[in-house]
């Protein structure tokens, strides 16, 4: 069975911004986007590269905010991923993409299996959609995304780059 994902507003910004939409792609199945974060996208305005990645890409699916359980209420998290653990809470299976720490804690601490911006990069890299997992990730450096070059040089080691 095909993996679905659930995904939070910055790594859809970071791969957006940085041209590599489409490798959220890499989990074969739905890609979830919470009504919260598609709000969230779209007060960027239309002509925002996110806002139009949403728009014109039909494997993507918005769906409703359900509501937050207490244990994910009790982390004072943001709608966005607040909604994001939310829903991979209520679809067992499903993969959670965010890319805030308080966010990532809070998935980790209820069992939900978590991918971040840069998991998606290594996850495309190991399954060969990209030959580089360099060139991406400093396209999304370059597009805002922060990480340490210690971070980011131990990842990319880790695809053997």
């Amino acid at each position: 069975m095909a993996e679905a994902c659930v995904v939070n507003a910055s790594p859809l910004i970071f791969l957006a911004r940085g041209g590599h939409f489409g490798l959220l792609r890499i989990f074969e199945g739905p890609v979830y986007v919470p009504h919260a974060v598609t709000e969230e996208i779209s007060r960027r305005g239309s002509a925002d590269p996110t806002a139009r990645a949403l728009a014109t890409n039909d494997w993507i699916e918005e769906i409703a905010d359900g509501p937050i359980p207490s244990a994910v209420h009790a982390w004072a998290l943001g709608p966005g991923e607040s909604s994001v653990i939310a829903e991979a809470l209520r679809r067992p299976g499903v993969r959670a993409v965010i890319d805030d720490l308080a966010g990532r804690k809070c998935a980790i601490s209820l069992g939900v299996r978590l991918a971040g911006t840069l998991g998606i990069v290594l996850l495309a890299r190991r399954r060969g959609v990209i030959p580089a997992a360099r060139p991406v990730m400093e396209d999304l450096v370059v597009a805002g995304m922060f990480l340490s070059r210690t971070v980011l040089d131990r990842a990319l080691a880790s695809v053997g780059e």
